[in-house]
């Protein structure tokens, strides 16, 4: 217990995890081509404290249905038996449960991957551990699940691309089924190039195996990693990252003739280009640099979208529309006269939200008045939250229009008397100061072109 090398152990526990996770990516940054092998001996109970608090509490059990309240109980006892096992290399990744989720419109679903809590906390250890060695070599065109990054930074980077070239080609892309189809070989080849500790290795492999539960059936999956996941998202910005972001910036980009430039969350990015035949050569290309990796491009939803400012289209038509992180973008008139790029709400999007507020209306009727118009404004401050950018008001106030339709509905289905008016209605909505619809990101600004 006296010794120096129990001494040195003692201190060695005491440094903050932010502090050894802020070395790990400092040695990461000043040694770019370096390969990490020990990464795991960062990780502590000090060091599952704190991936337990950056867990969200909130989520739906795994298959095990331990609830996160029901993990702390026991937490400390609960985390030594996780480190142990995930040192030792005798842990077990469990299976994850599956759900459908709507996507776009609500006519479609995507699957979803259900951890089970316990998962979670490692998933996010590891996850912290990759952070800080990858964020140094990820680029600035990459948006997504990256820490003080978020999806309206990429809007704006967008707007204020598109608004200093005057518009170009816009290569809109769809990854057919990018969490399902991600090539594993592929993903340990890119790991293998700065990342080989041994238990954060084979920890990973049993996450890829994984077995997903869905409808009481087990199957195991030779790709991908599930949507859902807490790991799934560094380990999607590390694959596109070299699939993607440096393949562009070092080969495709120096042989361009014209200005271009990439934006990417996540699985989500568009490539605008300054003149046709380099957008020609890329979109011949791309599926090709794809395919190579065990990815493959929507046929119908990835397209070139001509975008060039209308006085610049040629032939003097219309320039064409195009989605991304759920706007709607188009060029249209400021209120000085001038042409600027806009963003309005996905239509997609849109009619999935109504569609949510209105099944909610209906499935809550019978609650308190007060306790709805709670409900229902939280649904439409969260909705501004993220749609109420400059220039979309005419969307927002279409959701909230809708929004108050669907309610007034159901409250007079409440009984088989229909006796309230809209006089009354618009009087408890005075009452209860339900909010207007408000654009809250006014950094997304909007400016004439000259």
């Amino acid at each position: 217990m006296d010794s120096q090398e129990g001494k040195t152990e003692r201190a060695s526990d005491l440094v903050p995890v932010s502090t050894r996770l802020l070395r790990i990516a400092e040695l990461a940054r000043k040694s770019p081509d370096m390969v990490f092998l020990t990464l795991a001996h960062h990780v502590d109970e000090a060091f599952l404290i704190e991936a337990f608090a950056r867990t969200r509490k909130d989520g739906a059990p795994g298959v095990d249905g331990v609830t996160a309240g029901e993990y702390e109980v026991t937490l400390r006892a609960n985390l030594g038996s996780l480190l142990e096992r995930f040192k030792s290399g005798t842990y077990k990744a469990p299976p994850v449960r599956r759900k459908h989720i709507p996507k776009g419109d609500g006519t479609k679903t995507r699957p979803i991957g259900i951890p089970t809590f316990e998962d979670k906390i490692l998933q996010r250890g590891v996850a912290m551990l990759l952070e800080a060695v990858y964020e140094q070599d990820f680029l600035d065109c990459s948006y997504g699940f990256r820490p003080g990054r978020s999806a309206h930074q990429a809007l704006e980077r967008l707007w204020d691309g598109l608004s200093a070239m005057g518009g170009g080609w816009v290569l809109e892309v769809d990854i057919k089924g990018f969490f399902d189809t991600l090539d594993h070989q592929h993903l340990r080849d890119i790991l293998d190039q700065r990342v080989r500790d041994g238990v954060v290795r084979r920890t990973i492999n049993k996450w890829l195996k994984a077995g997903v539960l869905e409808d009481g059936s087990l199957s195991f999956p030779e790709a991908g990693t599930p949507q859902g996941g807490v790991i799934s998202p560094i380990l999607a910005n590390l694959y596109l990252h070299h699939v993607l972001d440096t393949w562009y910036e070092r080969d495709v980009k120096p042989r361009l003739e014209g200005e271009s430039f990439l934006v990417r969350y996540a699985d989500d990015f568009v490539i605008v280009f300054a003149t046709k035949a380099d957008a020609d050569r890329v979109y011949n290309v791309l599926p090709k640099r794809f395919g190579k990796h065990g990815l493959t491009l929507h046929p119908e939803k990835t397209k070139l979208v001509p975008f060039s400012c209308p006085p610049r289209t040629p032939g003097g038509g219309r320039p064409g529309t195009f989605d991304l992180l759920g706007f709607t973008h188009f060029w249209g008139r400021s209120r000085q006269g001038g042409w600027v790029v806009k963003r309005k709400t996905a239509q997609s999007r849109l009619t999935r939200a109504i569609r949510r507020t209105y099944e909610w209306c209906r499935d809550n009727r019978t609650l308190p008045l007060a306790e709805q118009a709670a409900m229902l404004a939280k649904k439409l401050q969260g909705h501004c939250g993220y749609y109420g950018i400059t220039g979309n008001s005419q969307s927002l106030q279409d959701f909230r229009h809708w929004l108050i339709r669907a309610w007034f509905k159901w409250l007079n289905r409440r009984s088989s008397r229909k006796d309230r008016t809209w006089e009354w209605f618009n009087a408890q909505l005075e009452r209860l100061k339900f909010p207007a619809a408000r654009a809250v990101h006014s950094k997304l600004r909007h400016a004439a072109n000259p």
